[in-house]
């Protein structure tokens, strides 16, 4: 038998089906259990919590994939999940056969896949598994994936540094169909985007950020609009359509901002009403609040600033200095749209930092919306972790 014992009162998580158990929870390892191995998990007292996947090198030690019962984590297992995310996502608005949309199919631990995440761009599917279990299972994962979905091709982009943490090399390629070079087209409320399924962020595309496109877009008409970190310039697409004065798209890859143009030739957009700049966001809007330049509405969607613990506080700081540079640049009566990617950045936390920021910009602002994940990406109850999107639409009264 391969199986963990848990510390004494260690067990409380467990049984509220939190998904992780962190090692120091860890009092005993039985049967030598290697990376990705199925284990048996037990309390200090010696009553079966449940089946997890183990990882020796992790501070996650393990992740659950059953609670209080035994099953075999087999072909079987993978394609209940499967099928249960499917349906739940139908009953949601998002369907598999519809060829032209894009959504998340599993979002890893709140899909019972802890570290899988599944998206689908079209009728291709990118994968990314950051977590020793899924690893190990991935075979089985991607069979019952084009099985189920009749899909063009399945992309691996296992290219995180995430990896390493669970001790897994990096790797990415085709490992069904085929995969075009080209970017894929997929349709967002009736705009086409270009995602790059190989080279670009993540699985290719920020697909969390649906919902908050479409009212930027609402919000847009008649306004000069600065959409920072705009990657491939979603934002600014909807901005564009929903009627915006000018739009200014500014990332610092210039591979990006290829495809933010190319998505506003595809969709018939006026080219004269944006603008794309290859520049640091930070140093860019210190020049604009050099030259007093404002603006009516503000995207600020950065990359995750806090990856750890350790750097909570770092991480807050970046947060705190690139919205006190946004509040001072928006005009009377502007708006705000500021995000956060990190899991550990409570909205609480978020919230004190734009109300500093806010205060050091001596604005006085107002919170009108707040912003989460969409309907594709579900949070477990007993996993405010899954909760790692937060933002807020502030503006200055």
């Amino acid at each position: 038998m391969k199986a963990i014992t848990l510390k004494a009162g260690r067990e409380k998580s467990a049984l509220r089906y939190h998904p992780w158990i962190f090692s120091g929870a860890v009092d005993e390892v039985i049967g030598d259990p290697e990376l990705g191995d199925t284990v048996e998990v037990y309390s200090y007292k010696s009553d079966f919590l449940g089946l997890a996947a183990y990882s020796p090198k992790s501070q996650i030690r393990g992740r659950f994939w059953t609670f209080g019962e035994k099953a075999n984590i087999d072909r079987e297992f993978f394609s209940d999940l499967l099928d249960r995310a499917i349906a739940a996502r139908k009953s949601r608005g998002f369907d598999i056969d519809d060829k032209e949309s894009a959504f998340r199919l599993i979002n890893a631990e709140n899909d019972g896949i802890p570290g899988c995440i599944i998206d689908k761009y079209a009728d291709i599917y990118s994968v990314e598994i950051l977590a020793a279990g899924a690893e190990v299972h991935r075979k089985d994962i991607y069979e019952l994936l084009a099985e189920k979905t009749h899909c063009r091709g399945i992309y691996e982009r296992c290219d995180s540094d995430v990896r390493k943490k669970e001790g897994l090399q990096l790797r990415t390629g085709c490992v069904y169909g085929e995969v075009p070079d080209e970017p894929v087209i997929i349709n967002e409320n009736g705009i086409l985007f270009p995602i790059d399924v190989k080279n670009g962020h993540k699985t290719g595309y920020y697909l969390d950020q649906r919902d908050a496109r479409r009212r930027i877009g609402e919000i847009s008409k008649g306004k000069k609009v600065l959409n920072c970190f705009c990657y491939t310039g979603g934002f600014g697409l909807y901005a564009l359509r929903g009627g915006c004065e000018k739009v200014y798209q500014v990332d610092v890859s210039k591979d990006a901002l290829k495809l933010a143009k190319e998505g506003i030739m595809r969709n018939k957009l006026s080219t004269a009403h944006a603008t794309h700049v290859e520049a640091d966001v930070f140093q860019y809007l210190r020049k604009c609040r050099d030259k007093a330049e404002t603006f009516d509405l503000i995207v600020l969607d950065p990359p995750k600033f806090v990856e750890s613990k350790d750097n909570l506080q770092k991480g807050a700081r970046g947060y705190k200095d690139i919205n006190l540079l946004a509040m001072k640049l928006l005009a009377e009566g502007g708006m705000l749209a500021t995000f956060s990617c990190s899991g550990l950045m409570e909205m609480d936390l978020f919230q004190k930092i734009i109300a500093d920021a806010a205060a050091d910009a001596r604005r006085r602002v107002q919170i009108i919306e707040r912003f989460g994940q969409p309907a594709d990406h579900p949070v477990n109850t007993a996993f405010p972790e899954g909760q790692y999107l937060k933002g807020l639409l502030v503006q200055v009264v």
